[in-house]
C-alpha cells in the first residue's frame, strides 16, 4: 500500500521556522517527482514547492519564494520543507505528494499526481 506520513508541524510566532518532513512507505520516493500543498479553510489547495527525482531542481511559489526551501534525501524516502520566516498566511495543513510541473504561457503549477495522499501536518502561525 502506497503511503505517505507528513510531520513537522507546529504552532509558531511569526518569524519562527519549521521543517516538514514526508515520508513514504510502500514505495520508493527517488522515482516520483514531489510536491508539497497547503490548505486552509477557505482558499483553494495550493501547490508551494516542487523537487525533481531526476536532479533535484526545485519551483516554489512566489508566496513562499526566498523562505521556504525543498530537499529530498533519498537514502530516508523522505522529502523536507525548510519553512523560514514564517507569517500568519502561512497557516495551513501541508500535505505532500507526487506531483509534476505544468508550464503554460501563463503560469507555472504543481499538480498532483497518483492520488496519493498522507493525513497532512497542521502548522499554525500567530502574529
Amino acid at each position: 500500500q502506497l503511503q505517505l506520513v507528513e510531520s513537522g508541524g507546529g504552532s509558531v510566532q511569526a518569524g519562527a521556522s519549521l521543517r516538514l518532513s514526508c515520508t513514504a512507505s510502500g514505495f520508493t520516493l527517488d522515482y516520483y517527482d514531489i510536491g508539497w500543498f497547503r490548505r486552509s479553510p477557505g482558499k483553494e489547495r495550493e501547490g508551494v514547492s516542487f523537487i525533481s527525482s531526476r536532479d533535484a531542481s526545485t519551483y516554489y511559489a512566489d508566496s513562499v519564494k526566498g523562505r521556504f526551501t525543498i530537499s529530498r534525501d533519498n537514502a530516508k524516502n523522505t522529502v523536507y520543507l525548510q519553512m523560514n520566516s514564517l507569517k500568519p498566511e502561512d497557516t495551513a495543513v501541508y500535505y505532500c505528494a507526487p506531483a509534476l510541473l505544468q508550464t503554460t504561457m501563463a503560469a507555472i503549477t504543481i499538480i498532483p499526481q497518483h492520488d496519493v495522499w498522507g493525513q497532512g501536518t497542521q502548522v499554525t502561525v500567530s502574529s
